[in-house]
């Protein structure tokens, strides 16, 4: 990173975006609107040779998940493209947690913290127009190629039918330790048990504004609903330090393990109120070298401070 300190980038980044989409007192600066829900995850006990991670072993872990509308603004509906998000908090015997972030699209739009700050500026509204500057987009594209390949996927992200018929990848390198002290990187997705369907654009505007969960909250009536946590197993070649830059296909995957949701959770103002943080980690996990991993932490706290503060 440039002589920027970590503190004043994460202010700037979350003023850019400020911006950009606006400011909705109380709320996130991304993924403004979401719900959250009690489930519980049961490890397969394949991966448990790779990890020390307590939720990652034998025993079936609960979670508190946050499903989530990218927008900033609140008041957007869920019948237009846009990101969607699945946090999982996982709550580990011994009293701690860790999280797993995950959004549904395969890569990132930036390969650094200064990067993102561009491209929120790319994204900047014209005053005639009042939206961005397809010229600006394409020269941030231009100038960052391997950027391109995430502004492509959201520019295609599908329509969910249903928080649960949607696929979520975490985006970032980890790293996992097993018991020997050995390193290996990992990319993690959720697949969907029902399995991936989408809604059409004619079709997905006549949908209630906000009618992703409440079609959870229905499906749940009729039973859990159910996610598989796929493990990808990075090589040495394969970059950890580039949120941009999927890693070949044909590398190696495990699931990890099951993911059941069963009913929204009780307290929804303390959940909904929680900072779900990519960099909360446990033994036998590791962050990666990957400066936007580091930076979204940095960043979430000053959002939350905002939040917090009704601001």
């Amino acid at each position: 990173m440039d002589d920027h300190s970590p503190a004043p980038l994460a202010l700037t980044a979350v003023d850019a975006i400020k911006r950009v989409s606006g400011t909705y007192p109380g709320h996130r600066r991304v993924h403004a609107r979401g719900l959250c829900f009690d489930a519980t995850f049961t490890p397969s006990g394949k991966v448990a040779s790779l990890t020390t991670a307590a939720h990652l072993q034998s025993d079936p872990t609960p979670v508190v998940l946050r499903l989530s509308n990218s927008n900033t603004n609140p008041t957007v509906p869920d019948g237009v493209r846009a990101g969607r998000g699945l946090a999982a908090r996982f709550l580990l015997p011994d009293g701690t947690a860790t999280d797993i972030v995950s959004v549904n699209i395969p890569v990132f739009f930036a390969a650094t913290p200064e990067q993102f700050l561009e491209l929120l500026d790319a994204l900047s509204k014209d005053p005639a127009t009042g939206a961005p500057d397809p010229a600006k987009v394409q020269a941030y594209a231009a100038a960052h190629p391997t950027a391109a390949l995430g502004l492509q996927e959201a520019g295609r992200m599908p329509i969910p039918v249903s928080y649960g018929t949607a696929r979520y990848w975490a985006i970032h390198a980890f790293i996992w330790v097993d018991a020997h002290g050995e390193r290996r990187s990992v990319h993690y997705r959720w697949e969907p048990d029902a399995g991936l369907q989408e809604l059409q654009e004619e079709t997905a505007a006549d949908e209630d504004p906000e009618y992703l969960a409440k079609e959870l909250v229905q499906r749940l009536a009729d039973g859990p609903v159910g996610f598989t946590l796929h493990v990808q197993l990075g090589q040495d070649c394969d970059p950890t330090d580039d949120p941009t830059k999927p890693w070949p296909a044909d590398r190696p995957e495990i699931i990890a393990g099951h993911l059941q949701v069963t009913a929204p959770v009780a307290d929804q103002e303390h959940w909904a109120g929680q900072v779900y943080d990519p960099t909360r980690i446990t033994p036998g996990i590791e962050l990666s070298d990957d400066p936007v991993l580091a930076f979204r932490s940095q960043a979430y706290a000053v959002s939350y401070e905002r939040r917090a503060g009704g601001r």
